[in-house]
């Protein structure tokens, strides 16, 4: 009999606490996108909404909004507070219906590793269908479409926990997909892919959803994901706060900023350019904007001019291939090879000859697709993985007869040389701090105080006193931007996800090492969220660390913080050099699963309508040109250059 129900999802004034009655998850295992609680410690608040079946809905709102939680009400992970929700015409709170909703409800985690349950890929993603009784022939038949899909075919036979944390999510959203559901729910599960990857699920889940009629929740920190969608829902402090086209809603500056939430980057440009003086509509695609600037532009000339003449660029606007030299805060790096599992059937050639130097002083950027050697290589930087040579057994091998000895690897990091076994490790990881990817994994201990003070206390030379400790967790804290007083006796396990961030990013920089490494710092945060931790990295980049090295997907970030970046693949480095050099050239990145900034591709649509905006590619400097072009001609007024 087939079941007649309008509505995929339908929230009917929903309450949830995590202190009260609801089932599932507690507070500590909520994920780092949520965290929320009120006053009476609710993190939805009277949550009505509908999502119809076939409609393809993207979730918006701050770290903390809810966003989350909502999504793990929807398949029966957590019940309700209060109030109604009903799931495929079945309620959620009737314990007889939620196999079936299960079943029939897909959801992606933002972090893979929280659904991954089999020791080799294929059987992880047939776990799903096996358990709602997929016959054996079409289980075979639905893990190649979802590897393909992912594009991760070649990866059938691999152990997930071998996987880089790109490669991890691909899998995880394939094991979703090999469900086949009739609702799929992606919970920021593309935040750690790279650019190609995030593109090609995306397009999976659309073509999903046009042509087998799935209906799609997609919660998200992109605008051009959300832009796919049918309809956008702005949730804020567990409530929901808008709905309607994501073009209307995206377009809506101060209620997102009301909300905590910052418009798209298009948009802020459109505004810097509107506020000098160039009237141009808002936009959302490169083409678009580039199409609106050359017609302002050729309304104030007869013909477009060539910008560059006393346009201010940023310090790295030429290619910058020297290195300040100089023990601390210098890395180089010679002929760097690593093998996971050598001489085993899961070998793995992650690293092949990496040669890179970064200089002190510098605020360094490390690109790659997902799987090309990024983590590698920085977890070498503090010896969290050594060298044979730094290995206190390590005996060289003796080159066969006739054989070419293996050319010599080289790593030294802040004057401290890895390849010795030598090397005092422990004063090195001192001066060398490390952020990985999901910071807030890294926290343990019982209070926010006990966590960032782990750190002092271990490196520390001579036992520190009681008032010493808490002076430099104090300092530590208010430089991630949290209250001492506040949070010092909280668990750090009951804050919100950015709060647990910048928590695990104060026990690193407790210490004040000359070396900052973090691998994905602003994955997974609003983009309110990653402006404030890329503020707070050059707050300290400026006042003590000398030398900060970023790993990212978001080549935007690369463009308006880095002085020079690194493009990783295949477990070399190709290419090393200032972001307005690597993102001129951008067929090389492309080619590479990467991609360019939104103002490279404006800037490569007005060279096609001939106008060139000579820019170093960071927003402001970008505005900057095509200002500058704007006040030079006869018609415009004087151009604003602030």
């Amino acid at each position: 009999m087939t079941e007649i129900y309008e509505e995929a999802v339908k929230f009917e004034n929903v309450r949830f606490s995590y202190e009260g009655k609801g089932d599932g998850v507690s507070a500590t295992e909520e994920t780092e996108s949520d965290g929320f609680f009120d006053g009476e410690g609710f993190a939805l608040r009277g949550v009505s909404l509908s999502v119809k079946k076939g409609e393809f809905v993207a979730l918006l709102g701050h770290n903390g909004s809810g966003k989350s939680t909502l999504a793990r009400l929807i398949n029966g992970l957590l019940f309700p507070t209060s109030g109604k929700i009903t799931v495929l015409g079945r309620e959620v709170t009737d314990d007889k219906n939620i196999f079936e909703i299960r079943r029939r409800v897909g959801l992606v985690f933002q972090n893979p590793d929280n659904q991954t349950v089999a020791s080799i890929v294929e059987d992880d993603i047939a776990f799903g269908p096996e358990n709602v009784g997929v016959p054996r022939k079409e289980i075979g038949e639905r893990i190649e479409f979802a590897l393909n899909a992912v594009g991760m075919s070649k990866f059938r036979y691999a152990t997930p926990a071998r996987l880089s944390g790109g490669q991890k999510q691909r899998i995880a959203i394939a094991g979703v997909l090999a469900l086949k559901p009739e609702i799929m729910i992606l919970d920021e599960s593309t935040a750690m892919l790279d650019p190609r990857g995030r593109r090609e699920v995306v397009e999976v889940v659309k073509r999903l959803n046009e042509e087998e009629g799935i209906t799609v929740l997609l919660i998200t920190h992109f605008p051009e994901e959300a832009l796919l969608a049918d309809r956008a829902i702005v949730m804020n402090k567990g409530e929901v706060v808008m709905e309607g086209r994501p073009e209307e809603i995206l377009g809506r500056s101060e209620d997102l900023r009301s909300f905590r939430l910052l418009p798209p980057r298009p948009l802020r440009i459109c505004e810097q350019l509107r506020a000098g003086g160039l009237e141009i509509a808002d936009c959302f695609g490169a083409e678009t904007l580039a199409t609106e600037i050359a017609s302002a532009l050729s309304h104030a000339a007869e013909k477009p001019q060539e910008v560059g003449a006393g346009v201010r660029l940023s310090e790295n606007e030429t290619e910058q291939n020297d290195t300040v030299t100089g023990d601390l805060g210098e890395i180089l790096c010679e002929n760097l090879s690593y093998v996971y599992n050598p001489n085993s059937p899961f070998s793995t050639h992650a690293l092949s000859g990496v040669d890179l130097n970064v200089g002190a002083g510098e605020f360094f950027g490390i690109i790659g697709h997902t799987g090309s050697g990024k983590s590698t290589f920085v977890q070498h930087l503090n010896a969290l993985i050594k060298l044979p040579t730094a290995q206190k057994k390590y005996k060289a091998k003796k080159p066969k007869k006739g054989e070419a000895p293996l050319p010599a690897t080289r790593l030294t990091v802040g004057g401290f040389d890895l390849t010795d076994k030598t090397t005092d490790f422990k004063a090195l990881r001192s001066k060398v701090g490390m952020v990985f990817q999901y910071p807030e994994y890294q926290l343990f201990a019982e209070t926010v105080f006990d966590d960032v003070a782990f750190g002092l206390k271990n490196f520390a030379k001579e036992p520190l006193t009681d008032e010493q400790t808490a002076e430099a967790v104090k300092e530590a804290l208010s430089t991630v931007g949290l209250d001492y007083a506040e949070v010092k006796n909280r668990s750090p396990f009951e804050l919100s996800g950015g709060q647990r961030r910048r928590v695990a990013i104060a026990g690193v920089i407790v210490t004040k090492p000359e070396i900052l490494v973090l691998d994905e710092p602003a994955a997974g945060l609003d983009p309110l969220g990653k402006e404030e931790i890329m503020k707070l990295l050059h707050k300290i980049h400026k006042d003590w660390c000398k030398t900060v090295i970023i790993v990212s997907h978001d080549m935007d970030e690369i463009a308006e913080n880095c002085t020079r970046a690194a493009v990783f693949s295949a477990g070399k480095v190709v290419r090393a050099c200032s972001p307005k050099a690597l993102f001129s050239a951008p067929e090389q990145l492309i080619s590479l699963g990467l991609d360019i900034p939104f103002t490279a591709k404006v800037t490569e649509e007005l060279e096609k309508r001939g106008v060139k905006a000579q820019s170093d590619f960071t927003s402001g400097d970008f505005v900057r040109s095509v200002l500058a072009l704007f006040g030079e001609l006869p018609a415009g007024g004087e151009a604003s250059h602030a």
